[in-house]
C-alpha cells in the first residue's frame, strides 16, 4: 500500500510548528508494511488543498490529510472535501451528542461553531474521536482512500490507532515488516560504513535491508525483514556481531537513550554521579536527569564557567590554568577529581572546551573539548575536536561524554 500525507496549516509552512504528525504517521505505516511515497505541507486555502489532492500519485492507495477540522472560520478542510467529492454537510447526530456531552461535563457554554463540528460530509464514514470534538472522515473515492484527521497530535494519533489503521488492515493486503534498530555514537556515517562493510554485505546477502539513519552525533542502524518476525533471531545474531565490531560506539537498541542506559548501569553498580561543567553549562547534568528516577544516582553539578570558580569550587590549581589553559587535559582531570570530592559522589564527569564561534586559536581551535571522568581509583581524560558550530559542539560534547562514560562503566 502506497500512502501520501497531506499536512494542512500555515503554521507548518512558516516554521511556527514542527510537523511531528508526518513523522509519527511515517513510523506507523512503516510498522504495518505500508510505504510513504510523498509528504506535503500546504496552506489553509481551498485552492491549495484541491491542488494537492489533484496531484496525488496514480499508484497511491491512501491519502492521509491532517489539519483544518477545528471550530473556527479558517478550518476549511471538510468544506473543501465536500466540494472535491461533490457532496454536502449534514449534522451527524452521534457526533453532536458526544460534543454536547463534552461541554456539559466541562461546564462550558456550547457555541454554534461547536455544534457545526458535527456537520459532516454525507458520503464519508465517520471516524470516532474520543480525544476531542473533531471527528475523522474516511472517503472511499476515485480509487483511493482519503482519511481526514484533526491536526492536534494526540487526537490524530488516537483516531489513527483506534479507527483508521484497523480499517486499513482490513481493506488492504499488507506485507509484514519487521524492523530492529541499533544506536551508535561517536563514529561518523562514512567511517562507520567502512568499519562494518563486510557485516553489511552479509546482511544484504541474507535478503535483509540495512539503513543508516544519521543525526548530529548519532547514527542509527536499522535492519529490516520483509518476512516479518520470523527473521528476528537472525537479526539479533547480526547485532551481536555488531557489538563485537564497535563496542565503544554501540550503546543501545530501539528506544534506548544514552541517559537511560547510563542510569541503568549506575543503579546496577550502585554508583552515584555528579558533573562539573564549563562549556556545557549544565547541559550534561540536564541530560543525565532527563530520566525519571535519576535522583537514585545523580547528586548534583558544579557550573564552573569562569576560571575563578574552577579554582574555588572544583579545586583546580591556578598554576595549571596558567600553564596549560582552562581547556586542557590537566584542568579537565582536576575538575573531575575536585567535583567527585566536593559533591561526595562515586563518579564525576567534567567538560571544558571552546564552543565558539569565537575564542579559538591555532593551538586550541574552536571545537576543542576535554572531558574528564574521575572514579575512586582512577581519573581519565580525553580530547575531542568537533567543529565550528557552537550549538552542535555543545550537543556533541554531551553525547560524547555520556557515551564514553557508558563504555567506562561497562568495564567496572
Amino acid at each position: 500500500m502506497n500512502v501520501e500525507i497531506l499536512s494542512i496549516g500555515d503554521e507548518l509552512l512558516i516554521g511556527q510548528t514542527i510537523n511531528t504528525n508526518a513523522s509519527w504517521l511515517g513510523q506507523q505505516f512503516s510498522a504495518i508494511g505500508a510505504r510513504i511515497v510523498k509528504t506535503v505541507a500546504i496552506a489553509d486555502t481551498v485552492e491549495a488543498i484541491i491542488s494537492a489532492l489533484d496531484a496525488t500519485e496514480k499508484d497511491t492507495n491512501c491519502v492521509i490529510i491532517t489539519g483544518g477540522l477545528g471550530p473556527t472560520k479558517d478550518d476549511i478542510t471538510k468544506h473543501t472535501l465536500c466540494t472535491y467529492f461533490n457532496t454536502s454537510l449534514e449534522i451527524h447526530q452521534p457526533t453532536l451528542d458526544k460534543i454536547e456531552e463534552y461541554f456539559s461535563k466541562t461546564n462550558r457554554p456550547m457555541l454554534e461553531t461547536n455544534r457545526q463540528q458535527a456537520a459532516l460530509p454525507l458520503n464519508c464514514t465517520i471516524l470516532n474521536n474520543v480525544y476531542g470534538t473533531a471527528a475523522g472522515m474516511w472517503f472511499d473515492e476515485k480509487g483511493k482512500v482519503f482519511i481526514s484527521l484533526p491536526g492536534v497530535p494526540y487526537e490524530m494519533k488516537g483516531i489513527m490507532s483506534d479507527e483508521a489503521i484497523p480499517r486499513l488492515k482490513e481493506k488492504f493486503s499488507l506485507k509484514s515488516i519487521y524492523h530492529h534498530t541499533a544506536l551508535t555514537q561517536g563514529i561518523g556515517e562514512s567511517f562507520l560504513a567502512e568499519i562494518i562493510k563486510d557485516w553489511e554485505n552479509s546482511i544484504r546477502d541474507s535478503g535483509l535491508g540495512l539503513a543508516y539513519l544519521p543525526s548530529p552525533g548519532l547514527v542509527k542502524l536499522r535492519i529490516t525483514s520483509y518476512k516479518g518476525a520470523e527473521d528476528a533471531q537472525l537479526i539479533d545474531r547480526y547485532f551481536e556481531e555488531l557489538q563485537t565490531l564497535i563496542p565503544e560506539a554501540l550503546f543501545g537498541f530501539e528506544s534506548d537513550t544514552l541517559p537511560s542506559v547510563i542510569g541503568n548501569l549506575l543503579k546496577e553498580k550502585n554508583l552515584s554521579i555528579g558533573t562539573v561543567e564549563s562549556c556545557t553549562t549544565g547541559l550534561l547534568a540536564n541530560q543525565i536527569c532527563s530520566i525519571s528516577g535519576a535522583s537514585d544516582y545523580f547528586q548534583g553539578s558544579l557550573l564552573t564557567y569562569s576560571n575563578k570558580l574552577k579554582v574555588k569550587l572544583a579545586q583546580v590549581t591556578a598554576e595549571n590554568i596558567i600553564n596549560f589553559g582552562a581547556v586542557s587535559e590537566q584542568v579537565a582531570r582536576e575538575m573531575a577529581e575536585g567535583g567527585r570530592k566536593n559533591l561526595g559522589v562515586d563518579v564525576c564527569i567534567s567538560t571544558t572546551g571552546i564552543a565558539g564561534p569565537t575564542g579559538g586559536t591555532d593551538e586550541k581551535p574552536v571545537g576543542l573539548v576535554w572531558i574528564g571522568i574521575a572514579f575512586p581509583n582512577k581519573t581519565i581524560a580525553r580530547k575531542f575536536i568537533f567543529g565550528d558550530n557552537r550549538e552542535r559542539n555543545l550537543q556533541m560534547t554531551v553525547w560524547s561524554a555520556l557515551n564514553w562514560l557508558r563504555f567506562e562503566l561497562k568495564k567496572k
